[in-house]
């Protein structure tokens, strides 16, 4: 899952206070249950609000970037505007340039991921190519999307790159026309950067749910050798994992998780988006509780450990207030609004304190 989000972080760039901002009482406390007393891994989120609006962008992102040293920019490519002419140079500094310089101020290591697909429904194309009869399986949109690679890449200067977001679940959910040209396009934007900057670590995301069988009815590991042989490029990689979609609480997921994903590979890997819901989902089946939350978040800090992980991720600080979105998006974020680490008033949960108890440990990369 991989959320559209040009909507925020264009509301983002108004921003123009950096500094030190005093935390909520709350926020202060921390979990002492964790395990080990480092940690090879960064933490961060995206720029989320419980509405799109700016003061509540501005309110969530003063506060999470007090509580991690990385930040991940997860969007899918920006078509309507790219199809409508726009400059991609002009996007990119109008989009995100002075959010970067926010993350860079407070000296935090960025991730950055484009979704040339869907990232709410994988069945399908992006939307606005299907509102314009266009797909990623045609040659121009994979144009479109590699030159809008290279400008972030060039422009941005990320530490890691990813190309294509959970490709394992577009495979198994979208027709092979849109797998195929994913793949075709992902593959060409890999060498398209690499003639450009010969640095920048290349990855694409896997849904760690579907590599471990269960979605699409297996029943057992399916892994994930499909992706590597289909994006031979592959430096590192991203994780995407729902668990609480799949498992009735977080003890329920082995030690190897992650680590066995990459078993057989040496490489490094990351958690490029993930969460556990903090209240029940009767729509999907899914009970939950601010409690299982945080037991989540301190399973997260073993599993990490046990694959020598570089990376955790939330594209969501905050919780989402449906009501304050479109009704075309809400249906699809309804599942992944109650990740947050606050609620939609900015009110610490449990998981939050276990979450700081994992970042005050020592990093060492």
């Amino acid at each position: 899952m991989s959320r559209s989000q040009s909507k925020i972080v264009s509301f983002a760039v108004l921003i123009l206070i950096i500094g030190a901002v005093g935390l909520a009482a709350a926020c202060k406390k921390h979990d002492h249950g964790t395990d080990s007393s480092t940690r090879t891994y960064r933490m961060g989120f995206t720029t989320s609000a419980p509405h799109p609006q700016l003061d509540e962008i501005i309110q969530s992102l003063t506060i999470w970037t007090d509580h991690a040293d990385a930040a991940i920019i997860s969007a899918e490519v920006p078509w309507d505007s790219l199809l409508n002419g726009k400059d991609p140079v002009i996007l990119v500094q109008g989009m995100y340039a002075e959010l970067v310089n926010i993350y860079r101020a407070k000296n935090m290591k960025l991730w950055v991921y484009i979704d040339p697909q869907n990232g709410l429904d994988r069945h399908s194309d992006s939307k606005p190519l299907v509102a314009r009869g266009k797909s990623i399986a045609q040659t121009d949109m994979q144009k479109i999307y590699r030159r809008w690679v290279v400008v972030l890449d060039s422009m941005l200067r990320p530490e890691h790159l990813g190309l294509a977001l959970e490709t394992n679940l577009i495979r198994l959910a979208a027709p092979d026309s849109i797998y195929q040209g994913v793949r075709k396009a992902v593959n060409a934007a890999a060498a398209d950067v690499r003639s450009v900057d010969a640095h920048v670590p290349l990855s694409v995301s896997v849904q760690a749910e579907v590599a471990w069988g269960m979605l699409g009815g297996n029943s057992s590991f399916v892994g994930i050798d499909i992706d590597f042989a289909d994006f031979p490029f592959l430096q590192e990689l991203g994780i995407s994992s729902y668990p609480y979609m799949s498992f009735h609480s977080p003890a329920e997921m082995p030690l190897n998780y992650y680590s066995r994903l990459v078993t057989g590979h040496s490489l490094p890997m990351f958690v490029s988006e993930g969460g556990w819901t903090s209240a029940d989902l009767s729509a999907l089946s899914v009970q939950s509780s601010p409690a299982q939350q945080q037991a989540y978040i301190r399973r997260q800090g073993q599993l990490l450990a046990t694959a020598k992980a570089i990376g955790l991720f939330q594209l969501t600080f905050t919780d989402l207030s449906l009501s304050g979105w479109p009704a075309s998006d809400a249906a699809g974020l309804y599942p992944f609004a109650f990740l947050g680490m606050v609620d939609t008033n900015f009110v610490a949960k449990p998981a939050f304190a276990t979450w700081d108890s994992l970042r005050l440990q020592k990093l060492s990369e």
